[in-house]
C-alpha cells in the first residue's frame, strides 16, 4: 500500500509539474512600417490621433520595448533577419530582389522539432516557398489591400501567380484566416503562428469604416518637416524627399491610392508639401487604426479560448517608417524614425504588466527569443541573443552596449552605408556604392561621414561630424564600428570599389 501511495504521489506530482511547465503558445503579429511614431504608447505628435485600443492593451498587460532596431531597414531583409537569426550579410538576403531559400535554417523548423504546430499567415515577401510551416496562406509578393489573392502550398507559385482570391480588405482577411486555423489546428499541441499584415505598407489604402476619420482634422507637423536636401543639416545625401509622394498621389489617386482625387495645382512648395503630409497620415493612420483592431479581434479569440494567459503575444513592425520627419517618407536609412522598430509583448505568467525595457534589441534576437520560450537551445549559427531576462528586468550583465547596422542597396538620394548606435551616439559612413557593381556609382555627393549626439540632437536633425567638441567620442566610435563590424561577419568587403572607399575615407 505504501507503494502505491508513493507511486500515486509521484504520478500526480509529475503530472501537476507537466501541467506547470506547459509550453506556451506563440502569437507572432507583424505589420509593414507600422512604424512607432503612429503607435501612441511611444508619444509624439500623433499620440492624440491614432486609433490604438489593442496596442495600448498590450502595453498595459506586458512589457514595451524602447530600444530596439532593425539591422537593414527594408523589408525583405529585415524578415529574413528576423526569421533567420542573422545579419544580411550572413543569410544571404541584402536587398528587395533577394529571396531566402527553403533550405535555410529558421526559428519555425526548429519549433516544430520541439512539438509546436506552426502556421504563417499573411504577407510573405521572401519569394521562395515558406519552410518551417505546417500551415500557410501568404500573399503573392507585397500583395494588395482589396480582395487580397493568397497563396497555400496546393496553389503556391514562385513566380507570385499562384493562389486564389479572399474577398474584403486585407487586414481583416489575414485576421479571419488566422483566426479560422487557431479554430481548426490540433490543440493538443502548442502553437506558433504568424499573423503578417501588409498594411501599413504604400500606398496605405484603409477600410470603408475608417474613411471619414480625421477628415476634418489638421495633423500637426514635425519639427523638421521643412528640411529640403543636405544643405541646411549637414548630411551627405538629400533623402527620400516628401514631395516624390505628391507626384504618385496626382497619377495614382483614385486608383491605386485611396480616394477620389488630388491635385497640387497652384500651390507654392511649401502648400503643396503640406497637402502631401495631411492626405499621406490621415490614410497611414486610417490603415492602421484597421491594424488594431484586428489585433483586438485576434486577443478576443485568445480570451474567449482560454488560452490568453499561456500565449506570448508580441506585436510590432519589420521596421520604421518617416512620417514627415526631414522631409522625408519611406525607410532604409539609419536614421532613428526608420531604424527603430516599435515593440510590445504581453505573456501574463512571466512579464510583468506595464514594463519598459530600454536595452538594445535587434530583430535578429527575435529567433532566440521564442526558441528559448520552447525550450530550445539556439544554434550557434544564430547571431542574435535572447533578451527573455531582459524582459523580466534581469538585464544580462554582459548585455550589448551599442548595435551594428547596414544597408546595402545604393541610390542617389537613398546611398549604402553602414554605421554604430550606442545609447547616446550615432555614427555613420555613407559610401554610396552597389554591393554587385564594381565601378564607382554614379553618385551626386562623395562618399562621407555622420555622427549624431542624441541626447543633444534627438531629431538627428545636424550632422556633428566636424564639431571639435566630438572629435575623441568620434574617434573612439569609429574603432569600435570597425570591431563591431568584424564581429557581425561583415569583414573583408568582396566588393573591392567599397574596400577602396573604407580605407580612404576613415
Amino acid at each position: 500500500m505504501k507503494r502505491i501511495l508513493t507511486l500515486l504521489i509521484t504520478l500526480t506530482t509529475t503530472f501537476c509539474f507537466g501541467q506547470t511547465k506547459k509550453k506556451p503558445n506563440i502569437l507572432y503579429i507583424m505589420s509593414d512600417d507600422h512604424t512607432s511614431q503612429a503607435w501612441g504608447i511611444y508619444g509624439g505628435i500623433l499620440k492624440d490621433y491614432v486609433k490604438n485600443d489593442h496596442i495600448e492593451w498590450l502595453a498595459a498587460n506586458g512589457a514595451t520595448l524602447g530600444n530596439a532596431f532593425c539591422t537593414n531597414s527594408i523589408c525583405v531583409p529585415s524578415r529574413a533577419a528576423i526569421l533567420t537569426g542573422r545579419y544580411s550579410h550572413r543569410n544571404g538576403v541584402y536587398d528587395l530582389s533577394d529571396s531566402l531559400s527553403p533550405d535555410s535554417l529558421n526559428y519555425a523548423k526548429l519549433l516544430k522539432t520541439a512539438g509546436y504546430q506552426t502556421a504563417l499567415i499573411g504577407k510573405w515577401h521572401l519569394v521562395k516557398e515558406p519552410a518551417g510551416f505546417d500551415y500557410y496562406c501568404v500573399l503573392p509578393g507585397q500583395g494588395r489591400y482589396r480582395n487580397p489573392i493568397m497563396m497555400t502550398k496546393e496553389d503556391f507559385r514562385e513566380d507570385q501567380k499562384g493562389g486564389k482570391v479572399y474577398e474584403g480588405y486585407s487586414t481583416d482577411v489575414i485576421t479571419d484566416q488566422s483566426i479560422a486555423w487557431l479554430e481548426k489546428r490540433d490543440k493538443s499541441k502548442p502553437f506558433y503562428l504568424s499573423t503578417h499584415f501588409k498594411a501599413t505598407h504604400e500606398p496605405f489604402d484603409y477600410p470603408k469604416r475608417y474613411e471619414n476619420y480625421l477628415e476634418d482634422v489638421e495633423i500637426p507637423y514635425p519639427a523638421d518637416f521643412a528640411d529640403r536636401g543636405a544643405t541646411g543639416s549637414g548630411r551627405t545625401h538629400d533623402g527620400w524627399p516628401l514631395d516624390l509622394l505628391g507626384t504618385r498621389y496626382e497619377k495614382g489617386t483614385g486608383k491605386e491610392y485611396p480616394g477620389h482625387s488630388f491635385s497640387l495645382q497652384g500651390l507654392d512648395s511649401v502648400a503643396a508639401r503640406k497637402k502631401i503630409y495631411q492626405k499621406f497620415v490621415k490614410d497611414y493612420i486610417r490603415c492602421g487604426a484597421a491594424v488594431d483592431d484586428n489585433i483586438g479581434r485576434l486577443i478576443q479569440y485568445l480570451k474567449d479560448a482560454g488560452e490568453l494567459d499561456n500565449t506570448i503575444i508580441i506585436y510590432t513592425s519589420d521596421q520604421g517608417y518617416f512620417l514627415g520627419e526631414h522631409g522625408f517618407f519611406d525607410k532604409r536609412f539609419i536614421y532613428e524614425p526608420s531604424i527603430r522598430m516599435p515593440f510590445v509583448i504581453s505573456y501574463p505568467k512571466e512579464i510583468p504588466k506595464g514594463k519598459r525595457v530600454n536595452d538594445l534589441i535587434l530583430n535578429i534576437d527575435f529567433a532566440s527569443l521564442f526558441l528559448d520560450y520552447a525550450g530550445i537551445a539556439p544554434p550557434a549559427s544564430m547571431q542574435g541573443k535572447s533578451f527573455r531576462k531582459n524582459l523580466q528586468g534581469k538585464t544580462p550583465a554582459h548585455w550589448r552596449k551599442d548595435i551594428y547596422y547596414r544597408y546595402w542597396a545604393n541610390e542617389p538620394n537613398r546611398p549604402a552605408h553602414f554605421g554604430i548606435r550606442t545609447d547616446r551616439y550615432k555614427l555613420a559612413f555613407f559610401y554610396g556604392q552597389s554591393r554587385t557593381k564594381t565601378a564607382r556609382d554614379n553618385m551626386k555627393y562623395p562618399p562621407g561621414w555622420e555622427f549624431y549626439d542624441l541626447k543633444n540632437d534627438p531629431g538627428e536633425d545636424r550632422n556633428a561630424i566636424l564639431d571639435p567638441q566630438y572629435k575623441d567620442i568620434i574617434a573612439k566610435l569609429k574603432a569600435r564600428l570597425k570591431d563591431i563590424k568584424k564581429e557581425s561577419g561583415d569583414g573583408v568587403e568582396s566588393n573591392p570599389t567599397i574596400e577602396e572607399l573604407i580605407q580612404q575615407n576613415w
